[in-house]
């Protein structure tokens, strides 16, 4: 839905601003044979008049769509679009009455989706204990102690490699790649690991890419070579370095280091203790599968009809400065355009009908939080005392002078408590499911919706 308004600006409105800034501009004028200040006030008309003119008009209907808008309250999208604007019709040596006219981009009325109504489906992932072995054997080995053998003597053993590129002959390829990496041995191919065993610091060896890895751990590779194939290329390693973790003992020591307040004291508390924040985590993933569900139900049943010609319109006025998009721009952009446009429009309408509000202390525990994740805190590790740390106040007062970053935080804050509100009118269905069909069924959803 869009209207035209018309607003017209009488001399008397805008004749006093230009005399003013006319003289103004003469006091300021360097111009050749006249003292700074001392240029004739119809010498600067003359060469000046109309660009000046010109502001002062536009200036002052500016203002005056403003105010309207102020006063009329219109929900609009944009700044309204001049429709026709002829500068040629304005002259500085017939001042008139001058009416304009412009396009104005209204908010459309709309209906959010009955989210009650809505077929939703809340995964709960089952923990296995092999998920817990996982989980042990991963603590085991983050916490453990690296040790130095002389040689290479298991999978596990850590290989510090330089990787240098050579021809199927064995010669170093001159500007040809050399790189670092640290590598197990357990990523080389099933078939080639036996010759890595008994190896030593600074043994070299001669690989065939394509025949040394494969899988995951072969592209993982060829990308940190930056490479696009592992085909017909031969790289020979040397070897600066082997490592082995010492897994740490499943002890009480162990369990307190992990857990320090001391109700962790045998092995089947300590995989209870994981049992539980393993499910913690995949809860986690499961509700943010069903925001995405909810964005989704949000977005694509809620049906508005947007103003599009006039969209497209005011997007070409949004290239840089001077310089307008082109059609073919506007586009390719547009759909993604309207997409963000609709998404504001339903978080607007849901925060404004359901009272959810952003407020300065939700951005600074927001701040706070943040900070605290980066040190690998909680929120109570901070301060015993239960109030804020020096630094950690410091750090929040900095970051609520950010402009950007309130923007950014406000935007997040709103967008989690909606999605907190949309659970609350859902009946969802619970599904258990295992780890891998719940991957599998998320990569599937983000697929079908083009999400990275």
């Amino acid at each position: 839905m869009h209207k035209h308004l018309s607003i017209t600006i009488n001399k008397e409105d805008y004749l006093p601003s230009f005399e003013k800034s006319l003289k103004e501009y003469s006091k300021k004028a360097n111009i050749p044979g006249f003292r700074k200040g001392m240029v004739p006030a119809g010498l600067i008309k003359k060469m000046y008049g109309n660009s000046l003119f010109v502001d002062e008009v536009l200036k002052t209907v500016d203002k005056e769509v403003i105010n309207y808008l102020e006063v009329e309250k219109l929900d609009i999208f944009a700044q309204p679009l001049p429709i026709e604007m002829n500068v040629a019709q304005l002259d500085v040596n017939k001042p008139e009455n001058y009416t304009f006219t412009f396009e104005v981009g209204m908010k459309p009325g709309f209906a959010l989706p009955d989210l009650a109504k809505e077929p939703v489906k809340r995964y709960k992932v089952d923990i296995t204990e092999q998920m817990v072995n996982e989980e042990v054997e991963r603590l085991q080995s983050r916490y453990g102690n690296m040790t130095e053998p002389e040689s290479v003597n298991s999978d596990e053993n850590v290989l510090n490699i330089t990787f240098i590129e050579t021809d199927a002959a064995g010669n170093e390829i001159e500007g040809g790649i050399k790189k670092d990496n640290s590598v197990l041995v357990k990523y080389f191919s099933e078939s080639y690991r036996p010759q890595l065993i008994g190896k030593n610091k600074d043994d070299v060896f001669q690989v065939e890419l394509e025949e040394a890895f494969e899988g995951k751990e072969k592209e993982w590779i060829v990308n940190d070579l930056g490479i696009e194939s592992a085909s017909g290329r031969h790289f020979k390693l040397l070897i600066t370095k082997i490592g082995l973790v010492e897994k740490k003992e499943l002890n009480e020591e162990f369990f307190t280091q992990l857990f320090p307040g001391g109700e962790v004291k045998t092995e089947e508390e300590f995989r209870n203790k994981l049992k539980d924040q393993l499910q913690v985590q995949w809860d986690s993933e499961s509700r943010n599968q069903l925001h995405h569900q909810l964005y989704h139900i949000l977005l694509e049943h809620s049906h508005i009809d947007f103003p599009q010609e006039f969209l497209k319109r005011w997007m070409k006025t949004q290239g840089e400065q001077g310089q307008q998009k082109s059609e073919e721009q506007i586009e390719q952009e547009f759909p993604n355009f309207l997409n963000q446009l609709k998404w504001t429009l339903i978080t607007d309408k849901i925060s404004q009908e359901n009272n959810i509000k952003v407020q300065q202390d939700d951005i600074r525990q927001f701040a706070k939080q943040q900070l605290l994740g980066y040190m690998g805190m909680n929120a109570l590790d901070d301060s015993s005392s239960g109030s804020e740390q020096q630094w950690v106040r410091d750090y929040i007062d900095r970051m609520m002078k950010d402009k950007k970053y309130i923007q950014d935080s406000y935007h997040r804050i709103q967008t989690q408590k909606i999605f907190e509100w949309a659970e609350t009118q859902v009946n969802a269905t619970e599904i258990n499911t295992s780890k891998e069909e719940f991957l599998t069924m998320n990569k599937e959803h983000q697929h079908e919706h083009g999400e990275g």
